[in-house]
């Protein structure tokens, strides 16, 4: 399963579920290659690259949320027909809300549940960000800092922030200007991930996501801020195994 949007970074496909990881604002495919390389190795990662970032960098990157997620669903569910292995999604951050609208946009094609949802670092999609799609470059770069996750010399580097601008502009902007679904809520189980000291998203911010799925719900703390999935690799490694391996072998 790699393609212009799914990238896959172990050497050897497993034959167990698929997890499909949506990137953090700013981040792309890469960010999600240390977890897939210490997962189980029955579940086969892919990660998703939007455009304007990496290997896509010339591509003009989506500036609103429901069009990027249509064009993931577009991708996904021509592989996961092809496919015809269980699946589950993971998204960090911005990712989580894309994963989200993605799962909606995928029952709405009256695909299979994912088995699983993971969504990590933010709270539910009823929860409004802050007016990121307000903020000039210092007013983005300084929240990208504040974050941590990010290679703070690489923010020093005028050629390498010449590259990523473009596509952390546009991320800001869907996570300004999003406002949360229209329908129902997702049928398959749901685990929230979250850092204890997390800046943007609390504990309790994590438990807002129990209203937007009818399925079971867990919510899985961890030490840390909002990368806090970087440092603890082993423990959300843990989470995600047992959530996707060990309750489908009990249902």
């Amino acid at each position: 399963m790699n393609s212009t949007w799914l990238r896959r970074f172990t050497t050897t496909a497993a034959q167990g579920p698929i997890l499909v990881c949506f990137p953090h604002a700013g981040g792309s495919a890469t960010a999600f290659k240390n977890l897939a390389r210490i997962l189980h190795p029955d579940v086969d990662v892919v990660s998703v690259q939007y455009p304007g970032r990496q290997d896509r960098y010339r591509e003009e990157p989506f500036t609103a949320l429901a069009p990027l997620a249509e064009a993931v669903t577009e991708e996904l569910a021509r592989e996961l027909v092809s496919d015809g292995r269980p699946y589950a999604l993971f998204g960090h951050s911005m990712g989580a809300l894309v994963a989200f609208e993605t799962a909606r946009l995928l029952a709405r094609r009256q695909l299979p549940a994912p088995q699983r949802v993971f969504f990590s670092g933010r709270g539910g999609p009823d929860l409004r960000d802050s007016a990121y799609d307000l903020y000039d470059d210092a007013d983005m770069l300084a929240e990208v800092r504040r974050l941590g996750g990010t290679d703070q010399s690489m923010l020093e580097d005028p050629d390498i922030l010449e590259l990523v601008l473009p596509a952390l502009r546009a991320d800001y902007r869907i996570l300004g200007t999003y406002r949360g679904p229209v329908g129902g809520p997702l049928t398959a189980p749901v685990t929230a991930l979250i850092g204890d000291s997390d800046p943007v998203a609390t504990v309790e911010d994590a438990h807002t996501w129990r209203e937007h799925t009818t399925g079971d719900f867990q919510v899985e703390v961890f030490p840390g801020g909002h990368f806090y999935l970087f440092d603890q690799l082993g423990q959300v490694a843990a989470a995600v195994t047992e959530g996707l391996l060990t309750r489908a072998a009990a249902s």
